[in-house]
């Protein structure tokens, strides 16, 4: 046996490795230590740095240490000659390249290397775009990397084509590569900039074509990789739409203005400004959101002094003033009117159809079709799914209404586990046609029984609608923008699954409210409706809360204005 080599057993192996990883640890607390000691009095020298790197190069995302380590080199530029200086620089570079190469995706080590790079008088870009290179090579998908080189590129001035023909080379090499997609989608508007567009505006339609044709290669080489989908939706998407004042309302009996936006805004000393002006006069006045919670809101409303509303005149003329866009709007409310209103159209503003929209049509229909072309092939792709599903919103959504309806379907039966978000998007989309319905049909009733609705939205768009019915859904709580319908006269819910009526609050011509077949089991949760003043008549038969003993004398102190209380 002698002149063997003794092998070791598995439990001496683990034991060892055991007694290295004590070792190990053991410098690494004591050199964190001496780190922090030397830190707080003030020693910030070489030293600091040697220790620093000891630790780094094992755990490249100490945050605290790479703080240090710029503490020392901002001590140093003050006290080092040019030459020395710069030798540190070559030296600090090379320990974050190995860094790096322990974890290449390390945001301390990243940033740390902007950091110093933008501190010197003549750094040289050319390598950094090298390195980038080197390290994409590794992982195309690595988006520190891709952040640094943009930082890299902008501080180079590289020409936007020479990025771009980057990516091209990064893509053809893979297509499942988010960043460089992104890339794109940032480089092509500077490269083909388009008056009135925007900065992420949209592109010519050479250009577009050029890029359809691209991005479809990827999805029909790699049906089931998201990064290229996405890419395709933000090509046929278009820019945020202009900030604009959609509908402006005057009630003579709430003495109220009431005007909803494009989009949310907080009204107040230091955010969105709105003036008011009353027959050419301007008029001070307090703004409120219909909820009272003056947060961010589409919907926003004042009270109208009782001299607005002069019955010598044969009519006011009231203006709002958005100052963020310059936008306003006017309605007039005339002598022995009620309420007098002017809203922008759904249907002329194309509203509901922001998530895909290019100019020509054509390329959406040629879109659509290579879709299905490619559904065919991969019937159970769910990018290709709901792709199409955006592609015919955007081409006309009540005419292809039954058939999104029926990819919807086919969707949630191939991702099940984003049914809920399947079936909210799908409510989300009914709601938007039934709006475009209404509006077609000139009328402020809006029917959204038997929709299996699972979410309400765009309430900012009914301000005007007094008839509202939502029975026969599947909605758990109606939305706090619920108040922002100031002219909501009746309300139907019956047959969902409510179990709040939080959303119910500060309706003021609110008369009829029926809420039968629902889940209310406590008297409390009609407490929101006290705040509708006008309330008269409730129904809330089939609900748990009906067996509560002595339920109807606690709903006659509960709410004493409503004279017809159904159990």
């Amino acid at each position: 046996m002698h002149g063997r080599l003794k092998v070791k057993t598995s439990e001496e192996q683990a034991e060892a490795k055991r007694l290295e990883r004590e070792q190990k640890l053991k410098l690494y607390l004591s050199a964190t230590e001496a780190v922090f000691q030397k830190r707080q009095a003030g020693e910030l020298d070489e030293s600091v740095l040697e220790l620093t790197s000891q630790i780094l190069g094992a755990n490249p995302d100490f945050a605290t240490l790479w703080n240090c380590r710029r503490q020392v080199f901002q001590k140093l530029e003050a006290q080092k000659s040019p030459e020395d200086l710069a030798a540190l620089v070559k030296a600090e570079l090379g320990f974050l390249e190995s860094c790096l190469r322990v974890n290449p995706k390390s945001y301390g080590t990243w940033h740390h290397r902007c950091w110093l790079l933008s501190r010197q008088p003549e750094p040289n870009w050319a390598r950094e775009l090298e390195l980038c290179a080197r390290f994409l090579e590794a992982d195309e998908r690595n988006f520190h990397c891709w952040d640094y080189r943009r930082f890299v590129a902008a501080q180079a001035v590289v020409p936007p084509t020479e990025e771009l023909a980057f990516t091209d080379h990064l893509i053809s090499r893979n297509f499942s590569n988010y960043s460089s997609w992104h890339y794109r989608s940032c480089l092509l508007p500077q490269l083909h900039p388009q008056p009135d567009s925007g900065p992420q505006g949209r592109l010519p339609e050479d250009v577009l074509l050029k890029e359809l044709e691209l991005v479809q290669n990827a999805f029909f080489t790699d049906p089931n990789d998201q990064s290229a989908w996405f890419y395709h939706r933000w090509l046929l998407g278009r820019a945020d739409p202009q900030d604009a004042l959609r509908c402006l309302h005057v009630s003579r009996d709430e003495a109220c203005l009431t005007v909803s936006f494009s989009r949310r805004l907080l009204v107040g000393p230091g955010m969105e400004t709105l003036l008011l002006v009353v027959d050419e006069s301007p008029l001070a006045v307090e703004w409120r959101t219909p909820d009272g919670r003056n947060q961010h809101s589409h919907v926003w409303l004042c009270d109208l002094p009782a001299a607005s509303f002069n019955d010598q005149l044969p009519q006011h003329t009231f203006r709002v003033i958005w100052t963020a866009g310059d936008a306003q709007k006017e309605c007039i409310l005339l002598k022995g009117h009620q309420e007098g209103w002017c809203r922008d159209s759904a249907t002329d503003e194309q509203l509901f159809r922001c998530e895909l929209s290019v100019e020509k049509s054509t390329v959406l229909q040629s879109e659509l079709e290579s879709c299905k072309e490619l559904q065919e092939l991969e019937p159970e792709n769910k990018w290709c799914l709901l792709t199409i599903i955006l592609l015919m919103r955007a081409l006309d959504p009540l005419m292809y209404e039954k058939e999104t309806l029926q990819y919807f379907q086919t969707l949630k039966a191939v991702d099940p586990m984003r049914a809920s978000y399947m079936d909210d998007l799908r409510s989300k989309f009914l709601v938007e046609n039934s709006v475009l319905k209404m509006e077609y049909a000139d009328v402020r009733v809006l029917h959204l029984a038997h929709k299996d609705l699972t979410v309400l939205c765009h309430l900012e768009q009914l301000l005007l609608v007094t008839h509202l019915d939502l029975s026969h859904n599947r909605l758990e709580t109606l939305p706090p923008a619920l108040a922002a319908l100031r002219c909501l006269e009746v309300l139907q819910a019956n047959d969902n699954t409510l179990t709040s009526l939080d959303g119910i609050t500060n309706l003021p011509r609110l008369r009829e409210l029926t809420l039968g077949n629902n889940c209310l089991r406590m008297p409390a949760v009609l407490q929101p409706l006290a705040s509708c003043p006008r309330l008269a008549l409730l129904d809330l038969q089939g609900n748990p809360l009906c067996h509560v003993v002595g339920i109807s004398e606690q709903l006659a102190e509960l709410l004493p204005s409503v004279s017809s209380i159904l159990t």
